[in-house]
């Protein structure tokens, strides 16, 4: 059976399953239509023109793995940034493991999306908030329809989280072949500050399709910091679609970092809905072998006096291939406008291959925007300069990547997380860079 087909029957008794609320219910049984419509979504589509799910797809996914299996902390230890005091929301197969986890109903809460969904204390935020902001697209309406699990984040007014908050979700293999759907909730109240890690990662080399969706409302001079680390198993697919409102004064920043995987796909979108925002978008690809990294991105200027910075950086290698579609908005009242986009890719390979298409839709006549891509290999004359003195040219290749990618490093905001994302750039680069940041 088909995976659409699969989907499309598990739904009615997978919903008879789900203790809802009927609002929700709602929300959900019209998700459900939509992707039923519509179905995946295909090469056909411009926004896929350059990436195909058509061998994701072919696998015999367990929508629903019923297996418990037992993870060990030392087990999966590796794969969080251990050297930090945080909370935990973690989940394997999509269910929520109590034991790896360290939630909070003090002062915030950092707990799950399933409580969240069926508790009358928390009904007023779901309302307000839940799918107001998420695309009727392909995936986040599937994604919507099946959605039981993920993590619930909401900051009071005033409030600044005290540590980090790492969501990691964990697949076993207990399956042949699994698919996830996590759907986060993050809501960030007036002069509220937190700082967020994501983490996808399989435990052995059974394919894994993860499909996730995540909701964050930054209320006005609130300042959230999202960090995306992606450096899963070759048979491990992801999509993302992440969907950002702003309000007056808010800062919100994204950093993602694709090492690893088979087909990723980053939806990030940003709506700005209010003055004296700032949106920063930054990326660090490094890929090889048959691997597929396409980031899509959208920053919607609605009102005037905003910013936003994208500066992402790729580095191909062997028959990896890389599509950046970054797209800027400006709508004719979002006077005075500071855009800027950069996309800078290094092929190290004469069969890697970048797709990049930075578009720009400007409405208003007072702004600053500006956008350039480049696509080159590494400097001859620079790696010449380096081996004149000493260094070998596989150091010397691997000093010039890190240089290259380095730009994005520099706004990294927790010691902890920079240090551990220099380690995988130094692994993925083959080089001993001996130095931290």
């Amino acid at each position: 059976m088909e995976l659409q087909d699969k989907l499309l029957s598990s739904y009615v008794a997978f919903e008879n399953k789900v203790d809802i609320n009927s609002d929700v219910h709602e929300i959900r049984s019209e998700a459900f239509k939509n992707f039923e419509a519509l179905g995946f979504p295909t090469k056909k589509l411009e926004a896929w023109k350059y990436t195909s799910l058509k061998s994701v797809l072919k696998q015999d996914y367990s929508l629903f793995p019923n297996k418990d299996v037992a993870v060990e902390l030392a087990d999966v230890k590796q794969y969080f940034i251990h050297e930090i005091d945080s909370y935990k929301v973690v989940f394997i197969d999509g269910k929520y493991s109590s034991f790896l986890s360290q939630t909070t109903h003090d002062q915030y809460d950092v707990c799950l999306m399933s409580s969240a969904l069926s508790s009358p204390k928390y009904k007023e935020t779901i309302d307000k908030y839940f799918n107001k902001i998420a695309k009727q697209d392909n995936l986040t309406s599937l994604n919507t329809a099946f959605a039981t699990e993920g993590a619930y984040i909401n900051i009071p007014k005033n409030t600044v989280v005290k540590k980090p908050i790492q969501i990691i979700n964990f697949t076993t293999g207990s399956e042949t072949a699994t698919m996830v759907q996590p759907r986060n909730l993050v809501v960030v109240g007036e002069n509220a500050q937190v700082q967020i890690i994501e983490r996808h990662q399989s435990l052995n080399s059974n394919p894994v399709l993860s499909n996730i969706v995540t909701e964050v409302f930054a209320d006005k001079a609130s300042n959230v910091d999202i960090y995306k680390i992606q450096n899963d198993e070759e048979t491990a697919s992801l999509v993302d679609n992440s969907y950002i409102e702003q309000k007056s004064n808010s800062v919100v920043s994204v950093h993602t970092f694709s090492f690893g995987g088979n087909i990723t796909r980053n939806n990030l979108n940003f709506y700005q809905k209010g003055e004296h925002i700032d949106s920063i978008l930054k990326g660090v690809t490094i890929i090889e072998g048959k691997q597929h990294v396409d980031h899509h991105t959208l920053v919607h200027h609605i009102e005037p006096n905003c910013e936003s910075h994208q500066d992402y950086k790729g580095i191909y290698d062997e028959r990896s291939t890389a599509v950046f579609n970054g797209k800027v908005i400006v709508e004719k009242e979002a006077q005075k406008t500071n855009a800027y986009q950069q996309n800078n890719n290094v092929l190290l390979s004469d069969k890697a291959t970048i797709n990049a298409k930075p578009q720009l839709e400007i409405f208003a006549d007072d702004v600053k925007c500006s956008h350039g891509c480049t696509i080159g290999q590494l400097d001859d004359d620079a790696l010449f300069y380096m081996q004149q003195r000493g260094i070998p040219e596989k150091q010397g290749k691997g000093l010039l990547m890190f240089a290259f990618a380095n730009t994005v490093l520099e706004s990294v905001k927790i010691p902890e997380v920079k240090q551990r994302i220099t380690k995988l750039i130094a692994n993925k680069l083959g080089v001993n860079i001996g130095f931290d940041l």
